[in-house]
């Protein structure tokens, strides 16, 4: 890896981390690393600190920042995106997606469920498989998820710009050292 892309990676995960810290109700990061693993140039690794049955509307919401966050570190710093985010973007999209088409959690179209998760078994027939809905509730879907999306990656760069030092400072460390753990961390961001 060049210093440039371990330069973006750090940053990556640092954002990430820092989302995660400040703002879900239910994880607490456990590791970031920017040492590559399989296609990632790196990550950060959470759990939640309790089991659940259920997830609520913020909860997605705040998984959706946290996936964005990465994206939005890079952007911040170095006035650029790059191709690292792409499974970020894929998983956020998704979870949106789903909040407006699967679990009702839209204000347009209420509790329209319109994605029923039945996926074809068939190859080939995912090509001609037939929505259940209208040409105005795709469009309905997309600007929903749209919406979503663009209003938790705006909240990613608020966060992270409130706390650009921290930012700046983790993945200082994170070039440095490469791997830090959860307890570690918790001390960099209580400084």
């Amino acid at each position: 890896m060049t210093d440039k892309d371990k330069k973006l990676t750090a940053l990556h995960e640092a954002g990430h981390a820092i989302a995660v810290k400040l703002i879900s109700s239910t994880e607490r990061v456990d590791r970031i690393s920017i040492i590559p693993a399989g296609l990632a140039g790196g990550y950060t690794a959470s759990r939640p600190d309790e089991d659940r049955a259920y997830t609520t509307k913020s909860q997605l919401l705040e998984e959706i920042v946290i996936a964005l966050s990465g994206k939005a570190a890079e952007e911040l710093v170095l006035n650029e995106v790059s191709t690292g985010a792409s499974s970020d973007l894929k998983r956020a999209n998704k979870i949106a997606h789903n909040m407006v088409a699967k679990y009702g959690m839209s204000e347009n179209l209420g509790n329209m469920i319109v994605d029923t998760g039945s996926n074809e078994v068939f190859i080939g027939k995912d090509y001609a498989h037939t929505r259940n809905y209208s040409e105005e509730t795709a469009a309905i879907i997309d600007n929903e998820v749209k919406k979503v999306i663009d209003s938790c990656y705006d909240k990613a760069k608020q966060i992270l710009t409130e706390n650009i030092d921290k930012l700046n400072k983790l993945a200082d460390i994170l070039l440095e050292k490469e791997k830090i753990e959860g307890d570690e961390f918790d001390r960099i961001m209580a400084e």
